[in-house]
This record gives structure tokens, sequence and C-alpha cells, in this order.
């Protein structure tokens, strides 16, 4: 799709004053203090997680970790009692493995291209680019579901099936290079504008994906046993107990999140947080 330059200055101009009259100028990792580090801990907390429930855990997280030095020196467990509450608990963990790569391979500092960033335990080429662009301003193409909302309301009507390569296009084209991270705020902030008023429009996109249902979920479920166990170790069978579900789905469950190693089996059968652990995988996309 081509565009004037009449075109993008229009839509830049319907974006820019949005975020100027309407803009959520205070986000803890929009101030301008915060560190490479804490927009990473930031983006990788808003994948698949909304902000109001992102910004409490954030501030616990930060406050408690407040470098990637310090986060690298934590056990593992610790790590995730700090996480627990805020869901897909993975992400504690691989940003765990993250902070550790951080200071083992870069010296404590947050690196600067895409192709190392993405080597990062949980790091897709999509938060790459985001944490990017807001840490160090970098004018890299970025996609999430609010920009996915903006783009397929201004250029796709009501087209179905529209592809993330189609609007990263128009994100290239449109962006502004000269302060990418005001324009990606101003971006996300509108977007989320117009899920609230003219819905979810990322049902035209191809990625889109609906949601399985939370309640009686395996995710919940895992969820719940990782909140359990951050408080004391417990035999499969208090478990069962505890959380009032089927000792075989609940078996199933467990022998997931071992292999995770996300908890372990330690003496006379109790179940525990793990400690350690070393398998990275990319995560999911950031929602806002």
């Amino acid at each position: 799709m081509r565009l004037s330059p009449t075109k993008v200055a229009d839509f830049q101009k319907t974006i820019l004053d949005f975020y100027r009259e309407h803009g959520r100028h205070t986000l803890p990792w929009r101030t301008h203090d915060t560190s490479p580090y804490h927009i990473m801990v930031s983006e990788i907390m808003l994948q698949q997680t909304q902000v109001e429930r992102v910004i409490p855990k954030f501030l616990e997280f930060v406050a408690a970790y407040p470098t990637a030095a310090a986060l690298a020196k934590a056990p593992q467990s610790d790590v995730i009692r700090h996480w627990v509450g805020l869901g897909y608990n993975r992400r504690a963990r691989f940003l765990h493995l993250a902070a550790r790569e951080i200071v083992d391979k870069y010296g404590g500092e947050l690196p600067r291209t895409l192709e190392e960033i993405t080597t990062l335990p949980g790091i897709g080429p999509y938060t790459g680019a985001a944490i990017l662009a807001f840490a160090y301003n970098l004018p890299l193409p970025v996609i999430e579901t609010n920009i996915r909302t903006v783009y397929i309301h201004h250029f796709f009507g009501a087209k179905s099936a529209v592809k993330d390569k189609d609007i990263l296009s128009l994100v290239e084209v449109t962006m502004d290079r000269d302060n990418p991270r005001r324009w990606y705020s101003a971006l996300m902030d509108y977007g989320t504008y117009l899920k609230a008023t003219v819905g979810n429009l990322t049902r035209q996109s191809k990625s889109y994906a609906k949601q399985s249902k939370f309640e009686g979920s395996t995710r919940q479920l895992r969820g719940a046993i990782l909140r359990v166990l951050a408080t004391a170790p417990l035999t499969p069978s208090i478990l069962y107990k505890q959380l009032n579900t089927s000792p075989k789905k609940l078996d199933l469950i467990i022998t997931q999140l071992k292999k995770e190693q996300l908890i372990t089996e330690i003496k006379s059968g109790l179940l525990q947080l793990e400690r350690e652990g070393q398998v990275p995988v990319q995560l999911g996309v950031r929602n806002s």
C-alpha cells in the first residue's frame, strides 16, 4: 500500500495529537529515569497481560531487583514468588535467565542490537524490537495488538486476515524516526482507546487467536500450583486437597512444571519451586 507524504503526515498528527491530550504519560516504565533493564522487565510483563495488572507487579519487581545484576544473583524460586499473580509464570524464569546472560555476556548492560537482544532467553524479534525502541529510542518496526488495531482501523477497513507483514510495511513508512519511543507509546495508547470505542479490530488480523477461557483452565491451575508452592513445599496429595481438582489432571500439570524447571521434587516427595534452571525459549506478544 502506497501512502502520500500528506497521508503520512495526517496520520502522524492524529496519533500524536491524541497522545498529547490523552496519553498515559505517567506509566512507571515511561518515566525519564527508567533504565533499559526496566524497559525489558515491563515489555516481558506486558506480554499477554493488561497494563492495570502489570503496574503494581512491575513496581514490586524492580524494587526487589533494581538492576539486571540484582536479578541475576537471585534464586529462581524468589523471582517466581515476586511474579506469582501476574500469570504466564515462565516469563519470570526466562527474564531471570536473560538477566544472567546480560551480566555474563554484556557486562550488565542491555544489548543495543536486535541480533544480540534476540539471543536472550524469552526475547523474540517483536519483543526485542519493542525493547530497543523504548530503551534506546531506535527506529525499529514494532507490532503488537494495539498497533495492529490502529493500522487496521486507519488503513484496512473491513478487510479480514490482514497479514502482519502488510501492517509492518506501513509501520515502516509512517514511523516517527526522530522519536520512535514517543511514537510507539502514542500508537499503543491510541490502540487502547480504539479497542474501547470501536472494538477489537485485531480479529481482522491473520495472526489473531482467541484466548481460551481462564476459569478452570490448565493455565489457572498452573498459576494456582505455583502460588501455593510459593508459600511452602507440599506433597502432591496436599495439593490435590487444597486445589480441589482431580489428581490425574494435577499430576499432568505437575509433570509439565517439572519439565519446564519451574518446580522440583525434593525429599519425602515434597514439591517446591525450582531454585535454578536453564532451558530458554521465546515467549508471546505484548498486550497493553
